[in-house]
């Protein structure tokens, strides 16, 4: 019987940037779920702070060399890939040099979210699916963890509905409790337009804001995941109203049995279809 196959999407992944929430479930996650019998491809951003020196990270020529149209602006794709010895696991890199060559992650100095975060999270979202198809690997299950992420299920949903290569798809997103504390750009919803999104997406998250980013995302997802234990009382009831599977909050060390089975379950489940 064929392997299942699962693509972890992550803003954040330790030994990469420091541990947290995030970082740690998509580390060992994936782990997991490789051990549990599955196969998996693991996805982050090559933010400018990740030495790659130390981590021994290297650019995959045949994979780089694609150029993405951001806001009707030319930006070249570059891949990088380092491996986990230690969980015999590789992780993809999304590199741009407009986008992740600052010695940041997603915050200035003071703390406040970069103005591009949009531009960003679609360059890194749309990226991973070109590569992946590049790759000539089709997941039957995306699964999405950050609010760089958000972007991601409406992407498969709508974008690439219509792409064979993921006319199968099922995107699961885990909902975290890291809010942001600055809105998207104010010509969000004109770089939504640019990318094709149909206008009922357009207008749920043409704030972007972080509530309406996460209540999309979970809209537009066969399966929910609460990454947190604590989420916002608008999250938690998006979570409660979505159509799609739904997983509560669960211990770490639960998660890869929990997550692989919960998998399965969406795999059979029908497609969310908006």
């Amino acid at each position: 019987m064929e392997k299942k196959r699962i693509l972890f999407v992550s803003q954040e992944i330790t030994p990469f940037l420091p541990k947290s929430e995030i970082s740690t479930v998509a580390r060992k996650l994936p782990q997991g779920v490789q051990e549990s019998g599955k196969e998996i491809r693991v996805f982050m951003p090559r933010f400018g702070v990740i030495n790659e020196r130390r981590h021994q990270l290297h650019e995959v020529i045949r994979l780089s060399g694609m150029n993405l149209i951001i806001d009707d602006m030319d930006h070249p794709l570059i891949i990088k890939v380092a491996s986990i010895p230690t969980a015999r696991m590789q992780v993809y890199f999304i590199d741009n040099e407009d986008y992740f060559k600052r010695k940041a992650v997603l915050h200035d100095n003071n703390g406040d979210e970069f103005e591009d975060n949009d531009e960003r999270s679609m360059f890194f979202c749309r990226g991973v699916l070109e590569t992946v198809k590049k790759l000539g690997w089709k997941p039957d299950v995306i699964h999405c963890h950050g609010w760089m992420t958000s972007l991601m299920p409406m992407y498969i949903k709508d974008i690439y509905n219509n792409d064979p290569h993921f006319s199968d798809t099922k995107v699961v997103y885990s909902v975290y409790g890291n809010d942001f504390n600055k809105n998207w750009d104010n010509k969000f919803s004109e770089k939504l337009k640019f990318e094709g999104f149909k206008e009922e997406i357009i207008e749920s998250i043409k704030s972007g804001d972080f509530t309406s980013l996460n209540s999309a995302a979970m809209k537009y997802s066969d399966g929910v995941v609460l990454g947190s234990k604590d989420v916002n009382t608008s999250l938690k009831e998006a979570y409660e109203n979505c159509s799609g599977l739904k997983m509560e909050f669960n211990p770490e060390e639960m998660q890869p049995k929990e997550m692989s089975e919960f998998f399965d379950k969406v795999i059979e489940e029908e497609a969310i279809i908006q």
